[in-house]
C-alpha cells in the first residue's frame, strides 16, 4: 500500500560535535540577550509611551455662535447658527442638547455642554458653559504652540515707501507658441 514511510532518525546522529557547540553557544547568547533586553526595556519605560488617539466627540460651539442666538428664533435658525444638536429626546422635545468632549494624551479633558429651549418652534432662552471662542478653542488644540511675541501684519510708511522707491523690473514676455487650430468639442448640430 504505502510505496515509502518516512521514520524520524535521532538529530544526534546528523550533528557533528562542532554544530553542538555551536547551537549550545548560540542558546547561551539568545538566553544573555534576554536578560540585557530586559534592562533595556525597564530603562526605557519611563521615556517611551503609547501613543493614545485624540479623542473628540460633539460639536463644537464657539462664544460667537452662542452671541448670534436670540430669543424667537425658529428651530431651523438655531439649527443654521450651531449645527445639529447632539441629542434630542422623545420626551424632551421642546429641548436640545449640544455636548463637546476632548480628550489628549497628557492634558485635561475638556467638556462643554450648551442646552437651547423652544416653546412650540421658537426659542425661549438657553444655558450651559462658558463658551471659548474660536481662537481660543484653536489655541488649546495646538500643543507645540510656544507662546511668543506676534508678528506686526501691517506695513508702516516707511516700509511701504521702501518697496516704492525700488526699481521696477520687468520680465520680457515668453515666447509663445503658435496657436493651434483645434477641432470643436462639441459635434455640430444634427
Amino acid at each position: 500500500m504505502f510505496d515509502h514511510i518516512a521514520t524520524a532518525r535521532p538529530m544526534s546522529r546528523h550533528l557533528s560535535h562542532g554544530s553542538r557547540l555551536i547551537l549550545a553557544a548560540a542558546a547561551c547568547s539568545t538566553l544573555a540577550a534576554c536578560g540585557s533586553f530586559d534592562g533595556l526595556t525597564s530603562r526605557m519605560a519611563g521615556s517611551i509611551t503609547p501613543y493614545r488617539v485624540e479623542v473628540v466627540q460633539g460639536n463644537f460651539v464657539s462664544r460667537e455662535q452662542v452671541e448670534g442666538l436670540r430669543p424667537g428664533m425658529t428651530r431651523q435658525q438655531v439649527r443654521e447658527v450651531l449645527g445639529t444638536p447632539l441629542m434630542t429626546s422623545v420626551f424632551h422635545a421642546d429641548r436640545w442638547d449640544y455636548v463637546f468632549t476632548l480628550k489628549r494624551q497628557g492634558v485635561e479633558p475638556q467638556a462643554r455642554k450648551l442646552t437651547v429651549f423652544f416653546k412650540g418652534n421658537a426659542m425661549e432662552h438657553f444655558e450651559g458653559d462658558m463658551m471659548p471662542s474660536e481662537a481660543e478653542f484653536v489655541a488649546t488644540l495646538d500643543k507645540k504652540a510656544r507662546p511668543g511675541k506676534i508678528p506686526v501684519l501691517e506695513a508702516s510708511e516707511a516700509t511701504l515707501g521702501s518697496f516704492q522707491s525700488a526699481p521696477a523690473m520687468t520680465a520680457p514676455a515668453p515666447d509663445l507658441p503658435p496657436a493651434a487650430n483645434y477641432p470643436p468639442l462639441e459635434s455640430p448640430a444634427r
